[in-house]
């Protein structure tokens, strides 16, 4: 069966948009933490961080996660059935991808391991709960080829 790539849209866009508000909660709840841990590795990499153009181009990456994530949910499903029990496995895959590409900034000493940790159970829960909202938008009915 073929994908319904306006659902996948539809749905990654979603699940984007979840992960830029749980991004946004994080940044406001650990920000402090985050700029002293980045200014300490590099005085002033913490506000150019924050900047519109990384601010914009963080939104962008976050929906294309989103769509990402829900394109992978569309394509396991035929082999693990649709559900939450599938979007969980997209979205444990798209955690440990996370923490791969991210254990630079621990291994730089951007990031203490302590950061490292919070941002990794909170990365689980994010994907964990954009996988769901995004995989509750997709169904192969009227599929777009």
């Amino acid at each position: 069966m073929a994908l319904n790539t306006k659902k996948v849209v539809a749905g990654g866009l979603v699940s984007g948009v979840v992960i830029i508000v749980i991004d946004f909660i994080v940044n406001f709840m650990l920000g402090a933490r985050m700029k002293a841990e980045a200014d300490a590795f590099k005085p002033g990499v913490a506000d150019q961080m924050m900047q519109g153009s990384a601010i914009a181009s963080s939104v962008i990456m976050d929906l294309v996660l989103g769509i990402a994530l829900v394109w992978t949910y569309a394509a396991i499903r035929p082999r693990f059935g649709p559900g939450p029990r599938t979007a969980s496995f997209a979205a444990i895959l798209f955690w440990l991808l996370g923490l791969i590409f991210n254990a630079g900034y621990r291994q730089m000493g951007m990031m203490s391991a302590g950061l490292w940790w919070t941002f990794a159970i909170i990365w689980l829960v994010s994907f964990l709960i954009a996988g769901q909202a995004g995989a509750a938008i997709y169904s192969e009915d009227t599929a777009a080829v």
